[in-house]
């Protein structure tokens, strides 16, 4: 199987769009900038989807979702994961929260499950998952450590069952700044509670789960401390994801330069350079083998493509056409390279 290439929407959109923020990108530019990037007459096969106002609305009906199936056909491109809008002041609210917050939350993935089903029907989706993550942040997850990973849990446990009886997959994506999800290890933790290793699985992020080795919001979890060696990395490496790679449906490619930053309104975590950039910690190619690639050297999970993601890069970033072409090369080479 040849793994797809796909392109994220949302950097058009997180970190952007408040008061003091730069505007964002609208999802038709930021079709045209994926459009618009060719590597040896490569292009992007795919995009992945933010369902999140200015590029999504919630209460379009069937006939508009389907317009939009038709503009992303159009521009021969193919839908494959979706961000469900789980967060507070969207659908969704706090995994961990009340009842009318938790039912908040499902409510997000009913949407999500309802795009996807039009996407697939239209012909326009036919892979991917749906991602999650908690909606809360670590500190209110610390007041009470083991209870908030169960209330998360049965929160997840619902949400996949409503993704089940839709024929589709939830990711959780692995961040530090979501609750119970910051440390690669209350991560494992909250996967096995949740127990649905066929329907709730884990999103990987290579920029994202660099700081889980470091330790950033969970230091008792650091794999790696100051000053490691190139020995050490890789054997931190193979720790981290042969936890988490088994139950890995989702992967975006990135990298690193090992500190946080935040924009507007979301929280501060793991900063995305652009694939070239020259502070860059990762060797992206062997670390996307390693989350990619089983035991048996097989692609994990029947995931069939992977997507960049850049957020909270400035727009001057985003619109120069060197930062997709350089990103699409080093996607080529993952793909040729598993």
């Amino acid at each position: 199987m040849s793994l797809k290439l796909h392109n994220a929407m949302w950097p058009g959109l997180v970190g952007k769009g408040e008061p003091d923020t730069e505007p964002g990108i609208g999802l038709d530019r930021m079709i045209e900038l994926t459009q618009g990037a060719d590597v040896n007459g490569e292009c992007f096969d795919g995009i992945d989807l933010f369902l999140f106002q200015t590029h999504y609305d919630v209460d379009w009906s069937d006939d508009q979702i389907r317009q939009l199936a038709d503009k992303i056909a159009a521009a021969d491109l193919k839908i494959g994961s979706m961000v469900a809008p789980v967060w507070p002041g969207t659908v969704g609210a706090s995994a961990m929260g009340d009842d009318a917050d938790r039912e908040s939350f499902l409510d997000a993935i009913k949407v999500a499950c309802r795009a996807a089903k039009i996407f697939n029907e239209h012909g326009a989706r036919s892979y991917g998952c749906i991602r999650i993550d908690s909606a809360t942040s670590p500190v209110e997850w610390a007041k009470d450590p083991v209870a908030n990973t169960k209330r998360i849990a049965e929160t997840f446990r619902q949400a996949g069952d409503i993704a089940a009886d839709h024929g589709e997959r939830l990711a959780a994506e692995g961040e530090v700044c979501w609750a119970g999800m910051h440390s690669w290890k209350d991560m494992m933790d909250l996967l096995e509670t949740v127990d649905r290793p066929d329907v709730v699985g884990f999103q990987a992020d290579l920029a994202h789960t660099y700081l889980y080795l470091l330790g950033v919001n969970a230091p008792e979890h650091a794999l790696l401390h100051e000053g490691y060696s190139d020995e050490e990395f890789w054997a931190a490496y193979k720790k981290m994801t042969d936890a988490l790679g088994p139950w890995m449906f989702d992967f975006h490619v990135a990298q690193s330069n090992g500190t946080v930053f935040g924009s507007g309104s979301h929280d501060k975590t793991g900063r995305h350079c652009t694939a070239d950039a020259a502070d860059g910690k990762l060797d992206i190619v062997r670390c996307s083998r390693q989350w990619l690639l089983d035991k048996d050297q097989k692609i994990r999970n029947n995931i069939q493509h992977i997507c960049w993601d850049g957020c909270m890069f400035p727009n001057e970033t985003l619109e120069a056409p060197s930062t997709w072409t350089s990103i699409l090369d080093v996607m080529q080479q993952i793909k040729h390279d598993v």
